[in-house]
């Protein structure tokens, strides 16, 4: 595998964002009087975006009572609190600054709300990571391959030289919409197990593996 530009997901790939998401689903959801989410439920839920996982921690789903308006409230709690505890999974500083160093082009592509990658990748990533895209009204989400295919304009890259990185079965669904190669990660928010179940054809368990790989 040889490329010259490799996009990743963010959510269970670069960042372990989990427990502070898994909080302020919990902040709403006790709020409004629901039963809290555990990490593994919450987990399980995302990959889809905020309705997404909104629809799959309520009792009701989308069918809930003023759901547009608590999925509202949950955005602007977890836009304020989405450092608390996510950081980046060890081995993604070394290996992206490595690709960097190998004058590869980068990119996040997620279906986190686009001020939520924007804001994450700049505090973390932004002296490598050059274009950051998330979910907005104005293009579909993954698996959708828009949000790709616009990285790869803003990159001036081809499908047939990039890459997708990602931990779950909509980012091997993505890349295969967008015309790109896949590497699924082993130490995301889905199993191993799960992600051959899903077609995955590459699989690393360290964020080194990656760099032998492409």
């Amino acid at each position: 595998m040889r490329y010259t530009t490799v996009l990743f997901d963010l959510d269970g790939t670069l960042m372990n964002t989990l427990e502070d998401i898994r909080d302020s689903v919990n902040h709403v959801l006790l709020e409004k009087g629901y039963p809290e989410r555990n990490s593994e439920q919450i987990g399980m839920a995302l990959g889809n975006g905020a309705r997404v996982l909104l629809a799959k921690s309520l009792p009701d789903g989308e069918n809930t009572e003023g759901f547009d308006g608590i999925l509202s409230e949950y955005e602007a709690y977890y836009l304020a609190h989405n450092m608390i505890k996510t950081k980046p999974y060890e081995g993604i500083h070394k290996m992206l600054r490595e690709l960097s160093a190998r004058e590869y082009k980068l990119a996040v592509v997620s279906n986190k709300s686009d001020a939520n990658v924007k804001e994450l990748v700049n505090k973390f990533f932004g002296d490598v990571v050059s274009v950051a895209i998330g979910e907005s009204p104005k293009i579909r989400r993954k698996p959708a391959p828009d949000t790709v295919l616009e990285a790869l304009r803003e990159l001036g890259s081809s499908p047939w030289e990039s890459v997708y990185v990602g931990d779950s079965e909509v980012d091997i669904k993505t890349a295969a919409a967008a015309g790109l190669d896949c590497i699924s990660v082993a130490w995301g928010f889905r199993s191993e197990d799960f992600l051959n179940e899903a077609g995955a054809k590459y699989i690393v368990k360290t964020p080194e593996e990656i760099l032998k790989l492409i």
